[in-house]
């Protein structure tokens, strides 16, 4: 397993107000393709990316997690370059505490993804998709 973070994933409730604030209010560089829910900044090394809190919620599975049992708002990705080292790492996580909250399987978007939680209930997603691509330190390339 390479260390690695891909995206940050926060969600949120207002898709629109989010993006003002990162893009036009921070000047973070914007990825961003009409009529989806979802926008990736550039970073250096990590991606972030905005996503309604809702279908953050909904992709991570339908029992909720946290201290309190309630969505935590924000996923943290590992982006994997093999479809097999999703499976592999997902183990590895269960293995080391961690708990199985969605098992891999086909996402919507054209991917293969599954996600855990931490022993403190922190949501990671682990992710593959044949169209991305990673530079030389290993980021996830946006453009």
């Amino acid at each position: 397993m390479e260390p690695r973070i891909s995206l940050i994933t926060l969600g949120v409730d207002d898709l629109e107000r989010a993006y003002r604030f990162y893009a036009e209010g921070l000047g973070f560089p914007a990825h961003r393709t009409e009529g989806q829910d979802i926008v990736f900044f550039s970073t250096a090394g990590t991606r972030l990316a905005l996503y309604p809190r809702e279908k953050l919620a909904e992709d991570a599975g339908s029992r909720l997690i946290g201290r309190d049992r309630s969505f935590p708002g924000i996923t943290l990705a590992h982006n994997t370059r093999e479809k097999a080292q999703v499976d592999e790492i997902l183990k590895r996580a269960e293995a080391a505490g961690g708990e199985i909250v969605k098992p891999a399987q086909d996402a919507f978007w054209g991917g293969y993804s599954g996600y855990f939680a931490d022993p403190d209930g922190y949501l990671s997603e682990v992710a593959w998709a044949e169209f991305w691509q990673f530079d030389a330190n290993g980021a996830l390339v946006l453009d």
